[in-house]
C-alpha cells in the first residue's frame, strides 16, 4: 500500500505541520500543502486537486475542523483523517457522524502516521472501485488483478489506479471492448492515431511497453493478425 500523492495537512500548530511534512516527504509525496484554517484550506482545494486530508480539528478561524470537513465532502470526494488531543465522547461522535477514514491521536509517531494513512488511501480507492462498478458498461473485470474504466481509460491493478500514456489507455479500451477477440493492427491504428501515417513499429513499440510496464497482463498477439486481451475466466 502506497500514500497518496497529493496531500493536504489542515494544522493550526507550525510544528506539528513541519514534523508532518517531514514524514511525508520520506515516502515521496508529490505535493505538500499546509494551511491553518478552513478559509485558506477551501480556497487551495479550490486551486488545485488533492487526493487525501489530514484535519486537525481545532484549528484556526471561526470553524474548527468537523464543520470544515462537512463543507469540503459536500463538494470534493476525498478522504479525510482526523487529528486531535482531544478524544472526549462528544467530538468522537461528531467525528464518526462523517463516516472519516480514520482518527490520529496526539501525540502521535511517524509510523503511526503512515500506517494510518497507507489503510485509510486504500479504503478510500476500494470504495470508489466498487462505486464504478455499479455501472457495468464502464468497468470491464478482466482478471483478478485486473481491471479497466471505459469512462476515464484507466487500468487497475489490485484496485490500485496504473498510470498510462493516453496511447496506452486508448489502446487497452480497444482491448477491453473485445476482451478474448482479436483486434486487427489496422483495427488498432485507426483508433489510436487515426489517419495519422505511422512506421510499422510504432503499434509493436507500444505494446511492448506496456508488457514491460504490466508483465502479468493478459495482453497477447495471434497469428501476426493483431492483438488481444485475455480474460481469467476463474474469477
Amino acid at each position: 500500500m502506497t500514500l497518496a500523492k497529493k496531500i493536504l495537512i489542515v494544522e493550526d500548530e507550525v510544528i506539528t505541520q513541519r514534523y508532518l511534512r517531514g514524514i511525508f516527504e520520506q515516502y515521496e509525496v508529490e505535493k505538500i500543502a499546509c494551511v491553518d484554517n478552513g478559509k485558506d484550506a477551501l480556497a487551495v482545494l479550490k486551486k488545485d486537486s488533492y487526493d487525501m486530508v489530514l484535519m486537525d480539528i481545532n484549528i484556526k478561524g471561526s470553524i474548527d475542523g468537523i464543520l470544515l470537513s462537512r463543507e469540503i465532502l459536500k463538494h470534493y470526494s476525498l478522504p479525510i483523517i482526523f487529528i486531535s488531543a482531544y478524544t472526549d465522547e462528544k467530538t468522537l461522535e461528531e467525528v464518526l457522524e462523517l463516516s472519516p477514514y480514520g482518527f490520529i491521536s496526539k501525540p502521535f509517531t511517524s509510523k503511526e502516521v503512515v500506517i494510518a494513512l497507507r489503510v485509510a488511501y486504500k479504503r478510500f480507492l476500494t470504495h470508489e472501485l466498487l462505486n464504478s462498478k455499479k455501472d457495468k458498461n464502464d468497468y470491464i473485470t478482466i482478471s483478478r488483478r485486473y481491471a479497466f474504466s471505459l469512462k476515464n481509460f484507466t487500468l487497475y491493478d489490485n484496485e490500485e489506479a496504473v498510470k498510462l500514456s493516453m496511447r496506452q489507455g486508448k489502446l487497452l479500451a480497444i482491448l477491453v471492448k473485445n476482451l478474448n477477440h482479436t483486434v486487427s493492427f489496422e483495427v488498432i491504428n485507426r483508433s489510436i492515431w487515426g489517419s495519422e501515417t505511422i512506421e510499422n513499429s510504432t503499434l509493436r513499440t507500444l505494446v511492448y511497453n506496456i508488457r514491460k510496464q504490466l508483465p502479468n497482463l493478459p495482453l497477447h498477439s495471434y497469428s501476426k493478425q493483431g492483438y488481444y486481451l485475455r480474460a481469467d475466466l476463474d474469477l
